[in-house]
C-alpha cells in the first residue's frame, strides 16, 4: 500500500532543508519519508536532487526524486553504492537549492509564457536552462521579438504568486482554468492546487503542482530562444534565460 508523505514543497517552494523520519525502502534502494522538500518528478519539472544526512553524519546523495504508486509518495533515489538507512531513523534534508531556484524560475516562465500565449498547450518540459512550451497556435504574428518583450513586461510588473486550493466542483464549474489541450489536473482528492499570479490572480490562475517563485520578477530576465513548427499550427516556444542574443 502507498505511503502518503508530507510534501512541504506544496506550501512552502523555499523550504531548502528540514528533518524527516524513513518510512520504508523499497526493492530498489528509494527511500521514503514521512515528510519531503524534494519535488518529484511530474508536470514536466524535473525531480530534485540534493542529499539526505543520517544521524552519523554520514551523507547519502539523491540523484533523483519520483512519485510511487500515487503522487503522494515520494520515492528518493540515491546514487548506487551507498549505505542506506533504516525505518525509522531520523534524518535531514538538504536539496540542491540553485538548482531548484533555476526550476522554479523556469517553471514560472512556462506560466508566464501561457499568458502570453492563449492558446491550448499540446506539451512542456522545464529545464535549468531550457525550457519548452508546445502550443496550438494559428496566429502567425506570436513572434520570438514579440513574446520576448510581452514576457519581460510581466516580468518586470513583479506580480505576486501565490497557491489556492479549491475543490473539483470548483474545477468543474471553471473548466477554463485547465490550459492543457491533452492533460488533465488529478482529481478525487477533494482538492485542487492552483497556482495564481498577479493581484487577486488577475494575470492567471491554473491548476499545477510544481514549485514557482513568490513574485514575477524573481524570473530575471528571459527570451524566446527559438520556434519551431511542429505541426501545421503547432508550435515549440522555447524559453532560455538572459537577453535575446544580438540578430
Amino acid at each position: 500500500m502507498p505511503f502518503h508523505t508530507e510534501t512541504l514543497f506544496r506550501d512552502d517552494a523555499y523550504l531548502s532543508e528540514t528533518e524527516a523520519k524513513v518510512v520504508g525502502v523499497n526493492d530498489r534502494g528509494g527511500v521514503i519519508l514521512d515528510r519531503t522538500i524534494f519535488y518529484a518528478t511530474s508536470g514536466g519539472q524535473p525531480g530534485d536532487t540534493g542529499h539526505i544526512v543520517r544521524a552519523d553524519g554520514t551523507r547519502l546523495a539523491v540523484a533523483a526524486t519520483v512519485a510511487g504508486e500515487t503522487k503522494d509518495e515520494i520515492i528518493h533515489v540515491p546514487d548506487a553504492g551507498q549505505s542506506l538507512p533504516a525505518v525509522g531513523e531520523s534524518v535531514k534534508l538538504a536539496i540542491d537549492w540553485p538548482r531548484r531556484l533555476l526550476l522554479m524560475r523556469m517553471h514560472t516562465a512556462c506560466h508566464l509564457l501561457s499568458v502570453v500565449c492563449p492558446f491550448p498547450i499540446t506539451g512542456a518540459a522545464v529545464s535549468e536552462d531550457d525550457s519548452r512550451v508546445d502550443f496550438d497556435i494559428p496566429d502567425p504574428s506570436y513572434t520570438k521579438e514579440l513574446v520576448t518583450a510581452r514576457l519581460l513586461e510581466l516580468v518586470n510588473a513583479n506580480h505576486p504568486i501565490f497557491i489556492r486550493w479549491i475543490t473539483d466542483e470548483d474545477l468543474a464549474a471553471n473548466p477554463t482554468l485547465v490550459k492543457s489541450k491533452n492533460v488533465r489536473p488529478p482529481s478525487g482528492t477533494g482538492r485542487i492546487r492552483l497556482v495564481c499570479i498577479g493581484d487577486n490572480a488577475v494575470i492567471d490562475s491554473q491548476p499545477c503542482g510544481g514549485t514557482h517563485v513568490a513574485a514575477t520578477g524573481e524570473v530575471g530576465e528571459i527570451h524566446i530562444g527559438k520556434i519551431e513548427k511542429k505541426g501545421r499550427e503547432n508550435r515549440r516556444f522555447r524559453i532560455r534565460f538572459g537577453p535575446m542574443p544580438a540578430q
